[in-house]
């Protein structure tokens, strides 16, 4: 049996490792590497990780509508809520006792692994969030914060989002790889998602920032090949530029279809009363319709919204592996250069609170505008300097940083790639049989890697 290092690198295009000598010349296998849709990190690693699709494992997006509790709910991280057997429990079939540890890829609570690591902030009882992490075993998290300092949440997403964070997910890859040597270690480093969805892929910020994922994967690469490991390096998707950011869910209330309750002079969406609303996920939207009779009408609507380039009904949804009682009535994708706001509001003003903050539990679609402070804000970092103080000192703080203008994107995923130069790539130590592999092979191949193929 081979003891495994898999690598999650998000965002690692072909494009991108011309500029990461070092992860290039450690790997002897390269494939191109297919992805599903939506191509955003949940769907993709549970499909990495189930060799299923998303209609399958049920992973149709990074957050959905749930039905039953009538909410949108994102980054959910319970491993119960992926369907299908992991890459462990069929691992343990033929070996019992395969030691697995997963170091911050999705769904880590509640999954059946030796080993774990996972952001979980402490919410404190006024309000305040602290940074930290949740582990398994317990001492885990006690060891790691000792030697590497509390889990820099901060740095994971935000504006602040750094190198930082990806440093320290491979300082703690490389304590439990040299004292608690499991027999697979799946590692998510998330640096590159940050400058290249700010700046977009093609600048000095996407070079750079490969440059640097390069500098800190070296040591850990080195460590897994003194200890006789085969290393995986793959990815979910790549990043490519964009420019227009689509209010789906405004066309939608404009149209009578999406309705909203104030509070305080805020407004929220309303689900439960919507006869129509859209889960906005990067480049790709579920849109649920209330009632059949409705859809007609907001087909008619989205596709005359420009950046809509295909809107999936349920034939649409077969193609693509996405039928799923969790999925949307239509699913949207948007043009090349377009992604999908999940604003709803037609006036600024009455937005909500969390709205201006970096609240990715709370705002019902996702919002790439959290890795930014506002530059319409003159003093931006004046408040936040004052926010973060009296965080310091124990006091309640609103950290109101983030802009409502979404054209500060430069950068999105969650289509499927035109170009394969833009799409996600595959790597090993060893060489590959094949030069290219759909994500829902993956499994397979690191079973096979890992000696663990059934006769």
């Amino acid at each position: 049996m081979n003891r495994l290092l898999v690598l999650d690198v998000v965002g690692l295009t072909p494009k991108l490792l011309a500029h990461m000598p070092r992860l290039t010349r450690s790997m002897h296998g390269r494939a191109t590497l297919g992805t599903v849709l939506p191509a955003v990190t949940c769907s993709v690693q549970s499909t990495f990780l189930t060799g299923a699709p998303p209609s399958t494992h049920g992973i149709v997006g990074n957050g959905w509508y749930f039905r039953d509790l009538g909410e949108v709910l994102f980054w959910r991280q319970h491993n119960g809520l992926v369907g299908g057997d992991k890459i462990w429990d069929d691992a343990r079939r033929l070996r019992p006792g395969y030691r697995v540890a997963n170091v911050c890829w999705w769904y880590a609570m509640g999954a059946a692994t030796d080993y774990c690591v996972t952001p979980r902030p402490v919410y404190h009882a006024d309000g305040r969030k602290s940074p930290d992490c949740y582990t398994v075993p317990p001492s885990l998290r006690v060891d790691l914060t000792r030697e590497l300092g509390r889990f820099p949440l901060f740095s994971y997403w935000g504006p602040k989002a750094d190198l930082t964070s990806s440093q320290w997910i491979v300082d703690a890859s490389r304590l439990l790889l040299e004292r608690e040597r499991p027999d697979l270690t799946l590692v998510y480093v998330p640096h590159l998602d940050y400058d290249l969805q700010r700046f977009g892929p093609d600048g000095p910020e996407a070079i750079a920032a490969a440059g640097d994922v390069d500098d800190i994967l070296a040591p850990l690469l080195a460590d897994a090949d003194a200890a006789g490991l085969t290393t995986v390096v793959l990815s979910e998707y790549g990043i490519t530029a964009v420019s227009r950011p689509v209010d789906i869910n405004r066309a939608l209330r404009r149209a009578g279809l999406l309705s909203v309750y104030r509070q305080s002079g805020m407004e929220y969406l309303d689900p439960w009363t919507s006869r129509a609303f859209a889960v906005a996920d990067h480049q790709v939207a579920h849109v649920y319709v209330r009632d059949p009779a409705d859809r007609q009408t907001v087909h008619a609507v989205l596709k005359e919204l420009p950046g809509v380039e295909e809107l999936l009904d349920s034939s649409g949804k077969s193609a693509y592996g996405l039928d799923h009682p969790r999925a949307g009535e239509f699913i949207a994708v948007a043009e090349p250069d377009a992604w999908f706001t999940y604003y709803y509001w037609l006036d600024d003003a009455r937005a909500p609170d969390f709205a201006r903050q970096v609240e990715i539990h709370r705002k019902p679609g996702y919002d790439p505008a959290e890795l930014f402070l506002d530059p319409a804000d003159p003093l931006v970092k004046v408040r936040a300097a004052m926010a973060l103080a009296r965080k310091q000192l124990g006091f309640r703080y609103a950290m109101n940083v983030v802009p409502l203008d979404p054209r500060v994107v430069r950068g999105s995923h969650g289509r499927l790639p035109a170009d394969p130069a833009d799409g996600p790539v595959l790597l090993c130590s060893q060489p590959l049989d094949r030069d290219a592999y759909a994500a829902t092979d993956v499994k397979s191949l690191l079973l096979s890697l890992a000696d663990l193929t059934a006769p």
